[in-house]
């Protein structure tokens, strides 16, 4: 297997943020809920979370995992928030943006646990290495 070269994944994903940047429109904000501006507002954590990994920015590990169980919890806080709505009947809410919401909070927690295992692992097998 070939090494990785970091620097350019990251400029890779850099120019894909570039591409899928949407401006807000009034369509964007009736259809989703403004599905393009979220993706571009997450695309552009993953960058920088991205570059805090490999070195780029600083911050150490201790900033991402804030900002990451952050992430999770704001997204799991709009999840209830618009279902609350729509069980309220606000006439704002709709139910596509509802599951659309839920399903968000649902991904981030999902990765937010793989990470945690992940690290877990790594941790264990630190641990186990012979000195």
């Amino acid at each position: 297997m070939g090494q990785i070269d970091v620097n350019s994944v990251l400029s890779q994903m850099r120019q894909l943020g570039a591409q899928a940047s949407f401006p807000a429109s009034d369509t964007t904000q009736s259809v989703g809920a403004g599905q393009g501006s979220d993706f571009g507002s997450l695309l552009k954590q993953s960058l920088s979370a991205a570059a805090d990994v490999a070195g780029v920015a600083t911050g150490g590990i201790g900033s991402l995992i804030t900002q990451s169980l952050s992430a999770v919890a704001g997204a799991q806080n709009n999840a209830q928030t618009k279902v609350d709505a729509f069980e309220r009947g606000d006439a704002g809410s709709d139910i596509g943006s509802t599951v659309i919401a839920g399903q968000k909070a649902d991904l981030a927690f999902r990765s937010l646990v793989q990470v945690r295992n992940k690290l877990t692992d790594a941790y264990s097998t630190i641990m186990n290495m012979p000195v």
